[in-house]
């Protein structure tokens, strides 16, 4: 039993004015469109309506402000919810695996905070409550992670934290620079090509507007227009990098307090993730294609609750040294990662690759050749495939090591896995076609709190291996 069962509470009334503007824009697409329906009946008619509209989608929101409490029960939180038709949840305490609080840029404003309650049930959160006070907020996390609820709002001294990792703007720079993004440089060049058509200058109108003195001036300046066109692709594509990167992992810091990591960050939209180490089921370490030459790596942890963060991981050293990730793999309770005792899959994996990558391309130029012969040039570029395939064979290593699998695989961009043979959930070994026919399998390790892709599988082992490795990741659990 966690504390005595307290009464009913609702969210923090400054959630109905925060829902009112974040809706304002939607409210105002219908204002518009019910004020032209309406216009027929003049000035005072339109007021009417939209005055009719402001006031029905306030009092909408107040109900469901009303409708909705929570309160925590005997080892439970309970949630209902719904003006007409009333639902009510009961999450108890053993199931949550995650407390999490953010803070939008508007919350901030309001003094407001997010709370989410995760379990290992599925890859949404199971409840929200959005929003509440920092105080509210702080309380709830710490009775819903077992804390004597009436204990949980006397002051206590604050907890010992040690800084793990951090990051200063000049990393945040570095970081968003390499994150180097082409996305916004779409959107400028779609938004330009949407403004020539409104002005009648795509095509021929281009030419018509600027005449024949115009087209002369802009063959010339043809090499120099694809110049300054690059620079500004490149340009604005690290701009728009830093700007997300700074936006997102502002005043990134990770500290260790107690048995659990917590996490902070983000500039508009703050957020606070605590993870509990018991629930950390593997450790991905992360090289990008660029980055990862100079020495950077990413560390993700995946745990029972899964996360928001890409690819299901809570991300807790975007941007690190080999050193840096270390110790909060230490910290976690995790070895180092030792690629020297990996020993390569079969080299089955290269002909296969080589097959899949290789052959059906040079089947397509081989047809396309017979028509137009120039397209015999393409048969030039079938090796790539294959240098591929032999790369990817020395890069992709496994061992079990002590009570951990370590996995790592790719050849631009790498990925390491670290994975304790106790969080190993299942182990199947599959053989398509092609593999059976090469004499080699794919072990698959599936773990908790899994979602998405880049999992630890390893592939294209020799059938001999496969099913040993398979019965030794089950047996070591």
């Amino acid at each position: 039993m966690v504390g005595a069962p307290d009464a009913a509470r609702r969210l923090h009334p400054g959630t109905i004015a925060l829902r009112i503007v974040v809706k304002a824009p939607q409210n105002v697409a219908g204002l518009v469109a019910l004020s032209a329906a309406a216009s027929r009946g003049g000035l005072w008619v339109m007021a009417g309506v939209a005055a009719l509209v402001l006031v029905g989608a306030g009092v909408v929101t107040w109900l469901r402000w009303r409708s909705f409490t929570y309160r925590i029960a005997d080892g439970e939180l309970v949630i209902a919810d719904g003006i007409l038709h009333r639902n009510r949840r009961s999450i108890p305490f053993e199931r949550i695996q995650d407390v999490s609080i953010d803070q939008k840029l508007l919350a901030r404003i309001f003094g407001l905070a997010r709370v989410r309650i995760e379990t290992g049930g599925g890859e949404a959160d199971e409840a929200s409550l959005d929003s509440v006070s920092l105080a509210e907020a702080a309380r709830l996390r710490a009775v819903l992670r077992g804390r004597d609820a009436s204990t949980a709002t006397i002051a206590a001294p604050p907890p010992i934290r040690d800084v793990l990792f951090a990051m200063d703007p000049r990393r945040l720079l570095t970081m968003g620079l390499f994150g180097f993004s082409l996305v916004w440089v779409g959107v400028l060049f779609a938004a330009i090509n949407q403004l020539g058509d409104l002005m009648g200058l795509d095509g021929r109108g281009w030419w018509s507007w600027v005449g024949i003195a115009g087209r002369e001036a802009w063959a010339l300046a043809t090499p120099l227009f694809v110049l300054l066109a690059v620079v500004g692709a490149l340009v604005i594509g690290a701009i728009s990098g830093v700007a997300r990167t700074f936006f997102i992992d502002y005043g990134f810091r990770l500290e260790r307090e107690g048995e659990r990591l917590r996490r902070v960050r983000g500039l508009t939209t703050r957020t606070e993730v605590v993870v509990s180490l018991r629930r950390i089921q593997l450790a991905l370490i992360e090289r990008g294609m660029v980055s990862g030459r100079f020495g950077w790596s990413g560390l993700r942890l995946q745990t029972l609750g899964g996360s928001d963060d890409a690819g299901g991981r809570q991300q807790v050293a975007p941007f690190a040294r080999d050193e840096e990730v270390t110790r909060v793999l230490a910290a976690a309770g995790y070895p180092a990662f030792d690629p020297l005792p990996l020993r390569p899959v079969a080299f089955g994996h290269v002909v296969r690759a080589a097959l899949l990558r290789g052959g059906v391309p040079l089947v397509g130029v081989a047809i396309a050749t017979w028509f137009v012969p120039l397209m015999g040039v393409a048969l030039l570029l079938v090796p790539v495939p294959v240098v591929i395939a032999l790369l990817a064979r020395r890069r992709h290593r496994y061992a079990i090591l002590g009570d951990t699998l370590q996995v790592m695989r790719g050849v631009l961009a790498k990925q390491a896995w670290i994975v304790p043979l106790r969080s190993i959930q299942s182990v199947s070994v599959t053989r398509s076609p092609l593999q059976r026919l090469l004499g080699i399998a794919t072990v698959r390790v599936d773990t908790a709190g899994a979602k998405g892709m880049g999992r630890p599988d390893i592939t294209d082992l020799a059938v001999e291996d496969a099913y040993p490795l398979a019965r030794a990741l089950l047996h070591g659990r």
